[in-house]
């Protein structure tokens, strides 16, 4: 350690730390905007300067290294007097927008002129002018004259989110900063660079002139999307939600937010909004009240079970649900005699039900330090946008990342090895990865691998996992979300499983949702899941649908719509209208800005939030809903009067610490299997980022991003070849019952018998399986 001397009092920091860094540690604040502390050194801005005794003139406090017995003054005279020389020259081209400036009231540089800035500016000629920049849907660049250079969204682009997707041209007072010539900011994680901005130079588009941060009401919050359970702070004016903010929290989510996280909001209050009950009579749709819509479904639940037996009626929920949802879904349930309760609509193996609760087996923060990992089958930038900049982070400290999936996306992340195949080929990768651990490690490879041999990327794979020093060297072996609905899912498990025992490494889930987890934990699952590939296979009588849409969540969406055309009641629960064609009841239920709750997520963890604002027309908190049906069927111990009862019966009380329920090692025995010849065509289906949830797919400024247009069919080179298509052109994508049109796009890193068709999103859902075979022609 380095001991200094700061403002008078004595501080010890690690060797090669700044000056800044010492003072952060005594709680001394020193002007800055260039500096962050999650960004590099960019030393631009020089708000910073600071006396260091010995030193001819003021150094920049987060760019001068300490060194032994150095004496610093942060606000002596000849500190302060510099600081004020910058602050001059950094308004002598800043345009008068305060009144009017969005980033007024939390802003940076207005904070700082207070205590720095002069009253009056000795500059007379003309200010500079930057012409304003398009950089999509949710960040405006409308007046960049505001920009001081000091280059954190540059910064971030290539250092967290991976992609330098802003730049800065010219020099001097004619530098600026701009994208590249003709592109929009497209990185998941865009959003950041509106909180890094100091300035009003980059804000926030769709929340742009609506609103003062003085008047907004600022309330804590957890997202409702992926698994992360990033930290909100939700503002509010008049009742409704203006704007969503990362709270910082350096074990889940530090101080960052995915794009959908950040603007799904937006969706909250548009017009696919359902405020009231609705019955549909003679094959039209009337408004009701909440006492006629309630009995009329628990009239129907108790006919249904009375003339076709218990077993004719399934509850559907979702992993967006809050654990209170979801464990008075299934309470209600059972206790009516129904066991067709799930929320696992994309999940078709249950082989390891009663086994597994999948999680991610290690906190968050720990992946950010792993030295080795193995990603079987992930979407990971797109899925999990934080956890991938975790990631990131770890292989800029000398990770090796290794994956195994169906194509080779680029995840802005250096690989060390990939393993792409086809989705029924992964199995055989893993057998072969697990063949070359074990010679690497020199045991017997599992029974059930024999005649498999492994090749040069299988033996690389393997030779970054299977090290000597693995105590000093925390490896993971992670399942994504395609593994979680791969059809051998329990196989891939298994064998994952193998090596990450054999290697010392840590094995888990990312899972996919935000309360995946805790749906297991509070037994939102059925024992006839598996029967016949889940509760769609074999059509009920009646359906209940919690926060489901099963036209665009269901593994198999034409099967699943079939089934609930064919059933005598379905009733759905939703925040927004849909399903008008086939549910018989629509209640409108609160999504989490106007609900308590709970989510449990990837590592275990459980955070409760409270509701934001007031509930929408007649809309209810579904447990609220879920209490009052209970009652009407005539169930004990529906009598809730909070949502924190509901939570401490179906947790524990006071226990937010699940990691006793939570078991990721499974008993299966180890599966082997052998390439196929690669005859079939192939589906691959991701879930795009932004239509893997009921409030996302429907929030304007996310469905207007590249992540949010209508997805295409991608083919191999070597099928478009075959085909005579090129990119662009139309093909016919045909599956099961179902074929739709789509436009082509090529790829040539995809393995040759595989087409990528993005699954949840309405011109794809008269497909069938996520994976299995599939055709294509040209149009």
């Amino acid at each position: 350690m380095v001991e200094i001397e700061l403002d008078g009092k004595k501080v010890e920091v690690p060797p090669g730390s700044m000056v800044m860094d010492a003072a952060n540690k005594l709680g001394t604040y020193i002007p800055h905007f260039c500096y962050h502390k999650k960004l590099s050194i960019a030393a631009n801005c020089r708000m910073c300067l600071v006396e260091v005794e010995k030193a001819p003139k003021p150094l920049p406090a987060c760019a001068t290294p300490v060194s032994p017995g150095m004496i610093v003054r942060t606000h002596s005279d000849k500190a302060v007097q510099a600081q004020k020389s910058v602050m001059e020259f950094l308004l002598i081209n800043h345009p008068l927008d305060c009144p009017i400036c969005d980033q007024g009231g939390e802003c940076q540089l207005q904070d700082l002129a207070v205590g720095y800035g002069k009253g009056d500016s000795r500059y007379a000629e003309e200010k500079r002018v930057v012409a304003p920049k398009e950089a999509g849907p949710l960040i405006s660049m409308e007046e960049m004259s505001r920009c001081i250079q000091c280059t954190r969204c540059v910064r971030f682009g290539q250092e967290v989110a991976g992609v330098m997707e802003f730049g800065m041209v010219g020099r001097g007072e004619h530098s600026e900063i701009t994208t590249f010539v003709g592109k929009s900011v497209d990185s998941e994680v865009s959003g950041n660079m509106i909180d890094l901005c100091p300035v009003g130079a980059l804000t926030s588009k769709p929340f742009r002139y609506s609103a003062r941060p003085w008047e907004l009401q600022r309330r804590r919050s957890v997202s409702p999307h992926d698994s992360l359970g990033s930290n909100l702070i939700v503002q509010v004016k008049g009742g409704k939600v203006m704007r969503v903010l990362p709270l910082e929290n350096e074990t889940i989510n530090e101080c960052w937010l995915s794009d959908k996280d950040r603007f799904s909001y937006e969706a909250l209050d548009n017009a696919s909004r359902l405020t009231t009950p609705m019955l549909k009579q003679d094959g039209k749709w009337i408004e009701t009240d909440w006492q006629t819509a309630l009995e009329y479904v628990a009239h129907g639940l108790r006919n249904i079970r009375h003339e076709h037996g218990a077993d004719s009626i399934a509850a559907i929920g979702t992993a967006h649900s809050t654990v209170e949802e979801l464990f008075l879904l299934q309470k209600a349930m059972r206790g009516f005699g129904i066991e067709n309760v799930d929320f696992r609509l994309r999940q078709t193996d249950f082989a390891l039900d009663g086994q597994v609760v999948p999680h991610l087996g290690m906190p968050i923060a720990e992946l950010s330090t792993l030295a080795r990992v193995l990603v079987v089958g992930s979407f990971l930038r797109k899925d999990h946008p934080l956890a991938a900049t975790r990631l990131r982070a770890a292989v800029k400290s000398g990770a090796k990342l290794s994956i195994v999936h169906g194509s080779a996306d680029d995840n802005l992340i250096p690989t060390a090895n990939r393993f792409i195949a086809a989705p029924s080929d992964w199995l055989a990768a893993l057998s072969e990865i697990a063949v070359a651990v074990a010679a690497a490690k020199g045991i017997a490879a599992p029974a059930g691998l024999e005649g498999v041999t492994a090749g040069d990327v299988a033996k690389a794979i393997a030779a970054t996992l299977a090290v000597d020093n693995a105590a000093d060297l925390p490896g993971a072996v992670l399942l994504g979300n395609a593994a979680m609905y791969h059809p051998q899912a329990s196989k891939l498990h298994a064998i994952s499983q193998w090596i990450a025992e054999q290697t010392g490494a840590k094995f888990g889930y990312f899972v996919d949702a935000a309360n995946t987890v805790g749906g297991y934990v509070v037994n939102a699952t059925s024992k006839n899941a598996g029967v016949n590939g889940g509760l769609f296979a074999q059509p009920k009588k009646a359906y209940v649908l919690l926060n489901a849409e099963p036209e665009l969540d269901a593994a198999n969406p034409s099967q699943a719509v079939k089934a609930l055309r064919g059933a005598e009641m379905v009733v759905a629960m939703s925040a927004f209208k849909h399903g008008m064609d086939y549910a018989d009841v629509l209640l409108p239920i609160s999504p989490f800005s106007e609900t308590a709750g709970t989510f449990v997520n990837c590592e275990g963890r459980a955070q409760s939030f409270n509701g934001t604002v007031k509930p929408l027309g007649e809309t209810r908190p579904a447990w609220k809903v879920l209490r009052v049906l209970g009652n009407l069927l005539g169930l004990s111990g529906f009598d809730y009067e909070n949502s924190e009862t509901i939570r401490d019966e179906a947790l524990g009380k006071g226990n937010m610490d699940l990691s006793a329920k939570l078991n990721n090692v499974a008993k299966t025995a180890v599966a082997g299997a052998f390439f196929g010849n690669g005859e079939q065509l192939e589906r691959l289906a991701d879930v795009p980022i932004h239509f893997a949830d009921a409030v996302a797919r429907r929030s304007e400024p996310l469905l207007r991003t590249a992540d949010g247009q209508t997805p295409r069919a991608t083919l191999s080179a070597k099928l478009a070849e075959k085909l005579g298509v090129a990119a662009g052109d139309a093909v016919t994508v045909s599956q099961g019952q179902g074929s739709v049109v789509l436009v082509a796009n090529i790829d040539a890193r995809l393995p040759a018998n595989v087409v990528r068709v993005a699954a949840a999103h309405e011109s794809t859902s008269v497909l069938g399986d996520m994976f299995g075979p599939i055709n294509v022609a040209k149009a």
